[in-house]
């Protein structure tokens, strides 16, 4: 953004400040300024001269030998070899020793033996291009208005003595896109007042709703849409002091409708087109979606494809601008339009920066429109253009104005506290301070409360407001204090340390810690074998996703470690052992955030098998002091194998479940060994965590008793139900148990299985007799036998 630093003095004074001195303060205040320019700085000794005498050169059928008036004393010689030089003309002189743009030094010196005591300038030798003169110069010298001062600078006359300031204006601060939002900024900054006159114009006969309609069809993508008619148009160029500001801005001046609209782009900040009404047809504005395959001829005359995602503002028939991005060619100024019709809009922010992405334009419209605008300015905007419309005396404006409100947002609310702000920025502002600076920036305070303005999309909470306040109190005035202990105790929660727990169990056991993306294909519920009426399929789906790949987020981690693992086979990796805690997303109720499970997810293959990865949980558990710990059989679910899976019991509760893979899921994932994966919930886990109560009792002194038990019991019934029972039974004093041997073969029926156990018995405040050795050891058996099936051997 460009700022002409004349153009401030339309809303604040800053009279005496030097363009160094205005850059250094206004980026301490924030505003990054990329660098300051004088427009003549290239110029320097041209000033006006007139012409008093034009004769042929003795010695030349093409030079001219002038005697030209600078202001000075004499009149001084120039030998000229314009066609066009002429006595009584006033012309651009440079004088010796004078400096042209590209480094062109002017010096005296003899032309044909004739003393040349400077130079006559054409317009391009100066760098003054047809915009700036408002015409075109015919070829040779610069002819100069005859208004013009002899003597005076010519950098004077076009304007050349501007200091331009470039800022770069960061996405955030849409309303430092416009001279008015500079120059709030440099108010606030150098203290100043700030005032934008409210337009004023006169209103002629006639009603602007019986020669135009107005309908915004998407009130999503159009905010906003205000309309006003100007009559009896008389088309010509602008006033010199116009185009001099947006030449100073980099704006080619055009003709005065088309630069009224740039002119209020860059003073408000406010994209503006005007349309020729006899170009549309049916006397109508629709603001609508493009058809499908809908093809418009933009203003640089090139055709744009347009889709149903784009809008556009189009006539009863066609389009006729792609909205916030460029006008059509079908309804351009032209040099014989008598009524416009001027357009002052709101267009959604993404929706502009998308269209304009897509067809290949990035305008000044559009450029402001994807930063997010402010829907009220669209008013203020379009009565500028009015008065300058009427200050111009380039045509009537018609009585009345169309405004149509789209789907606006609400004003955002910033809870108001003095002593947070002070505690944030390390300093001791009063609050009358941080009021004055709220002011300044228009930041309603009322009460305990603020209400930042309309043009403020950035202020959204109370960090925020706290940097506005520290921007304007100056960041150069707080002072440096060390940090505070409160600030680096740096202490871990309780979760943070149990996963660091579970990592360090894993990694030492050598496995790698991996991590997945949380988003991935739908597909993916298909390859693991899931049921159509399994709740694993309810997926949150991504509104913007970049792809079908990555269109909804995980329920189960399981997809995510199978492909790692799968990559890693087809790499030619022998084996994997691999672990993530990571999160998968249960939807909720309709409209509420999903409920991000923490999820500890285990994966291994090639030489390990389903003890493997039951004994790397079972020393996490151990780890974390986790007891009441029980496996079930599980044969029902269709990802893993249905006779190498078992389903985790914590403290009663369902904590993951772990397994072989099934062969036709390991097929879908082209794995060619078997693979074991497990699933945990990590809150369970954490919450069964009995590290955090350990209680440490001492050695007892008296001595254990054990005892051996061997049984024939079913061949399918679980290892783990048998302990189950025998623990139960024998109650507290049961302090180890441990399987011996487990034997199927000769001497044993198919369906029958020998397991054997020794047990250990303690108490810890006597030696057991053997009486009470026996009475338990009767207790287990009858246990197995009663509630098991189980023979004595």
């Amino acid at each position: 953004m460009n700022l002409p630093m004349s153009w401030l003095s339309d809303y604040t004074d800053i009279t005496g400040v030097t363009p160094k001195e205005y850059a250094d303060r206004i980026t301490m205040s924030g505003s990054k300024v990329e660098g300051v320019k004088n427009l003549g700085a290239d110029i320097d000794k041209v000033v006006v001269g007139k012409v008093l005498s034009c004769e042929d050169h003795p010695d030349s059928d093409h030079l001219h030998v002038c005697m030209v008036d600078v202001g000075e004393e004499e009149p001084i010689q120039i030998v000229c070899g314009a066609p066009n030089v002429a006595s009584g003309q006033k012309v651009p002189v440079a004088l010796n020793g004078s400096t042209l743009p590209g480094g062109i030094k002017i010096k005296k010196g003899k032309l044909r033996g004739v003393m040349s005591n400077g130079m006559i300038c054409a317009a391009d030798e100066m760098g003054i291009d047809s915009s700036r003169l408002g015409y075109e110069p015919e070829y040779g010298i610069l002819v100069l208005p005859e208004e013009a001062e002899i003597g005076s600078d010519l950098k004077d006359l076009f304007g050349l003595n501007e200091n331009v300031v470039e800022f770069e204006i960061t996405s955030n601060r849409p309303d430092c896109f416009s001279i008015i939002g500079l120059a709030r900024e440099t108010a606030a900054t150098f203290g100043k007042p700030f005032n934008v006159p409210k337009p004023k114009f006169e209103e002629k006969d006639g009603d602007i709703k019986d020669m135009i309609s107005v309908n915004i069809s998407d009130k999503d993508k159009c905010k906003r849409y205000t309309a006003r008619v100007v009559k009896n148009v008389k088309i010509a160029p602008s006033p010199k002091w116009m185009r001099e500001r947006l030449e100073a801005s980099g704006v080619r001046a055009i003709n005065n409708i088309v630069d009224i609209t740039n002119y209020v782009l860059l003073e408000y900040g406010q994209p503006m087109h005007a349309f020729d009404i006899r170009d549309l047809k049916g006397a109508a504005i629709n603001v609508r979606r493009a058809a499908p395959g809908e093809v418009i001829k933009t203003l640089d005359e090139e055709d744009r494809k347009l889709t149903e995602n784009d809008l556009v503002i189009a006539d009863a028939e066609r389009a006729v601008a792609i909205a916030g991005v460029m006008g059509g060619f079908n309804s351009e100024i032209k040099d014989d339009t008598t009524t416009v019709v001027f357009e002052s809009a709101m267009f959604d922010a993404a929706s502009v920066r998308l269209t304009a992405q897509r067809v290949g334009l990035r305008t000044e419209s559009s450029a402001r429109f994807e930063k997010g605008l402010d829907y009220h300015n669209t008013v203020p905007a379009i009565n500028r253009a009015c008065e300058l419309v009427e200050e111009l005396c380039c045509g009537e404006n018609v009585k009345g104005m169309i405004d149509i409100m789209g789907n606006v947002e609400e004003p955002v609310e910033i809870e108001f506290r003095p002593e947070k702000i002070n505690a944030f920025l390390g300093t001791d502002i009063s609050e009358e301070e941080m009021i004055k600076i709220f002011d300044a920036l228009e930041i309603k305070v009322e009460g305990n409360k603020l209400y930042p303005p309309s043009f403020r999309p950035d202020l959204l909470a109370e960090a925020d407001i706290a940097e506005e306040v520290a921007r304007f109190y100056g960041y150069d005035r707080i002072p440096t204090t060390l940090m505070s202990g409160a600030t680096t105790t740096g202490i871990k929660t309780p979760e943070q340390k149990t996963q660091s727990e579970i990592e360090e169990t894993l990694l030492a056991q050598g496995m790698y810690e991996i991590y997945t993306y949380t988003f991935e294909s739908p597909s993916v519920a298909d390859k693991l074998g899931l049921p159509e009426e399994s709740p694993l399929r309810n997926q949150v789906r991504i509104r913007n996703p970049l792809g079908e790949d990555t269109s909804v987020m995980r329920t189960t981690m399981a997809g995510s470690m199978l492909d790692i693992l799968s990559r890693n086979y087809n790499h030619r990796a022998k084996s994997a052992r691999l672990f993530e805690i990571g999160r998968v997303y249960i939807p909720t109720e309709e409209g509420q955030l999903p409920d991000e499970k923490p999820t500890l997810m285990l994966g291994m293959f090639g030489g390990v098998d389903f003890y493997d990865i039951k004994g790397a949980v079972e020393e996490v558990f151990k780890k974390l002091h986790i007891d009441n710990v029980d496996y079930e059989r599980v044969t029902d679910d269709p990802t893993y194998h249905p006779g190498r899976t078992a389903r985790i019991i914590v403290n009663g509760r369902y904590a993951g479940i772990i397994g072989e893979v099934h062969p036709a899921v390991l097929r879908r994932y082209e794995i060619g060994a078997r693979a074991y994966i497990g699933e945990l919930d990590f809150r369970v886990i954490h919450n069964a965590s009995n590290k955090r109560d350990i209680k440490y009792t001492p050695l007892t002194r008296f001595p254990a008793v054990t005892r051996d038990f061997s049984i024939l019991i079913d061949r399918i019934t679980p290892v783990a139900e048998i302990e189950k029972v025998m623990k139960k039974a024998a109650g507290k004093l049961l302090t180890q148990l441990e399987l011996v041997e487990v034997y199927t073969g000769e001497q044993i029926a198919d369906d029958k299985k020998s397991v054997m156990y020794k047990a250990q018995f303690r108490a810890p405040d006597r030696s057991l007799t053997g009486e009470e050795a026996d009475n338990l050891h009767s207790k287990i058996v009858k246990g197995l036998l009663t509630q098991l099936g189980a023979e004595l051997r």
